[in-house]
């Protein structure tokens, strides 16, 4: 079964669970791809794991929820 691109480029495991970034990923990267005003008042070398714990969210789909994106 070839791996089929899930969102964001992202590939789904043989599950096909969607593989979750990594909260290691750069707030500037995610600026990229969800437009500049992404996590606003955090730099843009922060990661993802800093704002989830600020925002108190448990993924990034959970945050993109909470904030209507």
């Amino acid at each position: 079964m070839a791996k089929q691109p899930g969102l964001d480029d992202r590939h789904r495991d043989k599950s096909g669970q969607t593989r979750e970034k990594n909260s290691n990923t750069r707030i500037d990267t995610l600026r990229d791809t969800y437009g500049p005003d992404f996590a606003p008042g955090l730099r843009g070398d922060a990661h993802l794991r800093t704002l989830l714990d600020r925002t108190s969210s448990n993924s990034l789909s959970d945050y993109l929820k909470k904030h209507d994106r």
